[in-house]
């Protein structure tokens, strides 16, 4: 587990919240409905997942699951998502996707140096956000994001 100094922003107040990042516990799977978390979180189950939260709240935010692929020194997002009421313009905070996407990208660094790759297949709509906010690129059907560019969103979303 790395450690990342994150937060999140109360869209409403401009308030920002520290969050820290930690892997889903086994008993945590029964909470994560696809109400509220667009996915069947329990099919993961057995991947590497983890969870942001606002510290000391114990209020998951949004969610990442991951598949490390050390021959191409790449880690791929199989999931991500923002809870239900983080979604869209009228979103309670910001910075969450964001915030999971680096904490992704701090492990590829740590794990694989210079060679660091994160790749993601977004939905569809969503694709050109990603080019956009995380300036990731499109390879084939997925998108990536590799150094110096995995630099710059460490230093615009890690405070560390």
């Amino acid at each position: 587990m790395y450690f990342c100094v994150m937060k999140v922003i109360e869209t409403s107040t401009g308030k920002e919240y520290s969050v820290e990042i930690l892997p889903v516990e086994s008993f945590e799977f029964r909470t994560l409905s696809k109400k509220r978390y667009f996915f069947d979180w329990n099919t993961e189950r057995e991947r590497e997942v983890y969870k942001l939260q606002i510290v000391d709240t114990g209020d998951i935010l949004g969610l990442v699951s991951l598949e490390r692929i050390p021959e191409e020194w790449r880690i791929h997002i199989r999931l991500l998502t923002v809870s239900k009421e983080n979604k869209g313009r009228g979103k309670k905070y910001d910075r969450i996707a964001g915030n999971l996407i680096t904490y992704v990208a701090k492990i590829a660094i740590l794990e694989f140096g210079e060679l660091a790759c994160v790749s993601l297949r977004p939905k569809t709509q969503i694709a050109q956000h990603y080019i956009e906010k995380y300036n990731m690129n499109k390879t084939g059907v997925t998108l990536s994001i590799e150094a110096p560019e995995i630099l710059d969103l460490i230093k615009l979303y890690d405070d560390e």
